[in-house]
């Protein structure tokens, strides 16, 4: 087993299930524009996708620079007002982010969503000081299913590739992941396992996750 063990959480669908609300955000913001997005398209087009891609998608043009920030601000916006009064990890999340830490285990935090998302979540779970990275979709030029936000999520936390366990919920999350050379925990909150690429273990929920055979993923 590796001296240094790292593991790092996308966050929507892994540290909190926001999924839903990220639904009715994208609902009522593409409802003003006379579009009417079905769940369905939601799980193809939205679930651990970059603003960038998933405006682009459903407005159907290009949507970069200013434009991709304004309407990405509005969208967001709306996401954090609908879930601020709603915040809540999912189950066994904290015991078992806790028990990493105790066992020395570094941890990180690595998602698409714009750092207001990230600020507003951390700052109401409380696991920030004991974060060696945390990444946003900032923090990036290139998005998931590409590796770099788990590239570098590993060099700021001084541990190579392989010394990583990503807990993943969507498909190009866990591509990302897999790209990156690391093992991925499915987080089944949005997905089925079928639905996802092949990951080394899958998990409901944090409740019943053995920390010893998760050490075995190393």
């Amino acid at each position: 087993m590796p001296e240094q063990r790292a593991v790092i959480f996308d966050m929507d669908g892994v540290i909190c299930h926001t999924n839903p609300y990220h639904s009715i955000a994208f609902k009522a913001f593409f409802s003003k524009r006379n579009l009417q997005p079905t769940e369905a398209d939601f799980q193809q087009h939205m679930y651990g996708k970059s603003n960038s891609y998933i405006l682009s998608h459903f407005l159907g043009r290009p949507i970069e620079g200013e434009d991709l920030r304004s309407l990405e601000e509005e969208k967001e916006s709306l996401f954090r007002t609908l879930y601020a009064p709603h915040i809540e990890p999912i189950a066994g999340f904290l015991p078992f982010f806790e028990t990493l830490v105790q066992q020395s285990v570094r941890v990180a935090v690595a998602t698409s969503a714009p750092r207001a998302n990230l600020d507003l979540i951390v700052g109401q779970v409380p696991i920030y000081p004991h974060l060696g990275s945390v990444m946003a979709s900032e923090d990036v030029i290139k998005h998931k299913p590409d590796p770099e936000v788990y590239l570098k999520s590993a060099a700021n936390l001084g541990v190579l590739p392989e010394q990583c366990i990503v807990f993943e919920d969507s498909y190009s999350g866990v591509m990302a992941a897999t790209n990156a050379g690391m093992r991925v925990v499915g987080v089944l909150s949005s997905h089925s396992q079928e639905e996802l690429p092949p990951c080394s273990l899958y998990i409901e929920d944090y409740s019943n996750i053995d920390f010893a055979a998760l050490m075995q993923l190393f």
